[in-house]
């Protein structure tokens, strides 16, 4: 059996992940093009997999994403025989970045931080213009979406005394199992939106989902709330999120995920707007769940699904086609 490894953020793991993999299977990791290996490959490992890709691997047997996302993956070039699994293990790493980011932009740390450098003291201790900022004991928190993401993170927000509220897709949640408020389906959007200090969007990108927060959802959150997104860009209206940040409409936004993706140098804008230019986005590079722990979870995961496969026993974390 042969292994083609085309995610990178696994080769820290290199070692770790073959020694995990069975007798009789050999890894590649590509330098240069991926599709000159694969046409004799059964495995490959990686969240992009489009149709030339496809057409390049006839034997192949299992697309194994390094991650959950799955909407890079070409499933109509795939042969009806490949399957596909992803893995998760990001939700520890993800929920750290979600609270610290609330208690750096409802603290107001990166104007204090902006602000100390040209030697002003920004807090209400030195300036009586400015209020006194909350803590997270008592704070709202909504959730859209509420998988792996969302439920690790509440896990933490309860921990400071939080209060929760969530809307899924399915609408099925039972809020009281899991501590929050109230749960409910999409259709309560802008009333989680309404009443919550911070927003958190880990929803799956659909057809269903892109777009499902605007104007409207926005303003619903008001000149204090904040909204953190670590689900998908278009999650949320580029446009509509610029122009919420930019005239105040609300608080903050931190920002993980984006609207443009870099080349192979890692540099490009993230977005055809500005956001660069406003004082109250923390923007990052989608690296909320970029840590050790995360590549080291999911490669022990993709090496016993590769040894599942190899024996013939079913598959852990199979995506429905």
């Amino acid at each position: 059996m042969k292994v083609v490894v085309g995610d990178t953020n696994l080769a820290p793991h290199r070692d770790r992940f073959e020694a995990a993999l069975p007798d009789g299977v050999s890894v590649c990791w590509p330098d240069g093009a991926v599709a000159d290996e694969l046409g004799d490959a059964d495995v490959f490992v990686g969240g992009r997999f489009g149709a030339q890709l496809a057409a390049a691997a006839p034997k192949l047997r299992l697309v194994h994403a390094a991650g959950a996302g799955t909407d890079k993956i070409d499933f109509d070039a795939l042969s009806p025989d490949t399957l596909v699994a992803n893995t998760f293990h990001h939700e520890q790493s993800m929920a750290e970045f979600v609270v610290a980011a609330s208690v750096m932009l409802r603290r107001h740390f990166l104007e204090q931080d902006r602000a100390l450098r040209t030697g002003r003291w920004a807090t209400s201790v030195y300036d009586r213009s400015i209020a006194q900022p909350a803590s997270l004991r008592g704070a709202r928190i909504g959730f859209v979406g509420f998988g792996h993401i969302g439920r690790r993170s509440w896990e933490l927000f309860r921990a400071f005394g939080a209060d929760g509220a969530a809307v899924t897709g399915r609408g099925n949640l039972d809020a009281a199992a899991e501590g929050l408020r109230w749960a409910a389906g999409t259709g309560r959007l802008t009333d989680l939106m309404a009443e919550s200090d911070v927003v958190v969007v880990s929803a799956p990108l659909t057809e269903q989902t892109v777009g499902m927060i605007g104007v409207a959802e926005l303003a619903a959150i008001g000149p204090h709330g904040v909204l953190i997104n670590v689900g998908r860009g278009p999650l949320v209206v580029e446009r509509d999120l610029y122009e919420a940040l930019s005239s105040q409409a609300i608080a903050a936004a931190a920002v993980d995920v984006w609207y443009r993706y870099p080349d192979a140098t890692g540099y490009g804008a993230p977005s055809a707007l500005p956001f660069a230019d406003l004082p109250n986005v923390l923007m990052t590079p989608h690296s909320s769940g970029v840590t050790r722990d995360t590549f080291i979870g999911r490669a022990d995961d993709i090496a016993a699904n590769i040894g599942r496969l190899h024996r013939g026993e079913p598959l852990h974390n199979l995506v429905a086609r």
